[in-house]
């Protein structure tokens, strides 16, 4: 194995994560919990979605030769509240992350030092890959946190419940 090759194992590896912890979130969600935001200034998790579909398809769409910033893509318009259903926002959300799997999985060791560039602004590959992991990990825990705001008590823990850190730990040594 070579970094490279373990960088780009890895790098897939963490977005498929955090695709699965919004996943895991959207199916604890009613169709109205997509559409709320508690101040005007909050985001729905609607509206995340809508941004995070443009900004995937704009950034990862012939990554390697255009800039991620397309004349296409109309950012503002994704801050704009549409009354999408569950599925219409289920399928942004599925386009947008196969867009980026399968530009990130056509990736080989050779294109990792290349330069690409968003908004003009010229990135290794390895950086703007890492820039995009950064944008969409603090979405995703914007769509988590709105989800455990919804739900409150009702909510299913995506990672170890509060007060089994100790019971967590021992089942995986046991598993050794």
């Amino acid at each position: 194995m070579t970094i490279g090759s373990v960088y780009l194992e890895s790098i897939i590896k963490r977005f498929k994560d955090y695709k699965n912890l919004g996943d895991k979130t959207f199916e604890q969600l009613s169709p109205e919990d997509f559409h709320y935001h508690p101040n005007a200034e909050t985001n729905s998790i609607a509206i995340i979605i809508k941004h995070m579909h443009g900004n995937m398809l704009s950034r990862w769409t012939n990554f390697l030769t255009e800039d991620g910033e397309k004349e296409w893509r109309q950012r503002d318009g994704e801050f704009e509240a549409q009354k999408l259903t569950q599925n219409e926002l289920m399928d942004l959300w599925n386009q947008g992350w196969d867009t980026l799997l399968q530009t990130v999985q056509s990736l080989s060791e050779d294109d990792l030092l290349k330069t690409v560039t968003i908004r003009s602004q010229p990135l290794t590959v390895i950086d703007a890959i890492n820039r995009q992991l950064m944008h969409y990990s603090y979405h995703v825990g914007q769509i988590v946190f709105l989800g455990v705001s919804l739900k409150g008590a009702q909510w299913g823990s995506l990672s170890i419940p509060k007060g089994n850190s100790q019971t967590y730990t021992q089942s995986l040594q046991q598993k050794k």
